[in-house]
């Protein structure tokens, strides 16, 4: 690994540099084309988005990698509500992927998290990416969605270990992630052509995405 890394917080000059970084990891990973760009852009204005754990990662003084959080939340089953966090997007250049630098970028983020009072991360992704950072499944943590269900997707790191222990948890994600599908497909459209396929990973992900624990 190349030893030249500096991690900071994102810049508004940095902002069309990782959206093309993020539409560019992610375009036809999980259907075709991809809208996390679109979240990206239109996440950052959002008052539960936090700029200060909105990082990236540049190599020899280019940005290669990002990652975002916004504020999310565990509810008990008194009802007492308890501040947490969700990332996403995250992503690292292609063709810079399976080096270490994403490692680099999430542990730096935990560690600033960690710092800022945060106890937990709740996130959405495939396991095999996560497992390595310190995630669990949302089932050995009794964290599940209004309905009950433990989607197989849905990891949860402790950052103050045993934080959740003893209760069952709602999550409930930040309304940040909602967003304007048709917008986001306006926005893509503006940007330089990609050519949208179909592949096998995105069966993959849609099976993942529907799987959850009994």
């Amino acid at each position: 690994m190349e030893k030249n890394i500096t991690i900071r917080p994102e810049r508004v000059s940095d902002y069309q540099q990782v959206e093309d970084i993020i539409r560019q990891a992610f375009y036809n990973l999980y259907t075709p084309g991809c809208t996390e760009h679109y979240l990206a852009h239109a996440i950052r204005p959002h008052p539960d988005f936090l700029p200060e754990l909105d990082l990236v990662l540049e190599l020899d003084g280019r940005v290669v990698g990002n990652i975002m959080y916004t504020k999310s939340t565990l509810v008990d089953e008194a009802g007492k509500e308890k501040g947490i966090l969700t990332f996403g997007p995250v992503c690292i250049r292609p063709g810079l992927q399976r080096r270490g630098y994403g490692r680099l970028l999430m542990e730096e983020s935990f560690r600033r998290a960690s710092a800022m009072g945060y106890e937990a991360i709740v996130i959405f992704g495939d396991p095999n990416n996560y497992v390595g950072r310190g995630f669990q499944s949302c089932k050995k943590h009794r964290v599940h969605l209004e309905d009950g269900t433990y989607p197989a997707a849905m990891l949860v790191k402790e950052l103050e270990p045993g934080t959740l222990a003893g209760k069952s948890w709602i999550y409930r994600q930040s309304p940040a992630f909602v967003f304007d599908e048709a917008e986001a497909r306006r926005f893509d459209d503006s940007l330089p052509p990609m050519e949208k396929k179909r592949l096998p990973c995105q069966e993959a992900f849609e099976i993942l995405s529907s799987a959850v624990l009994l």
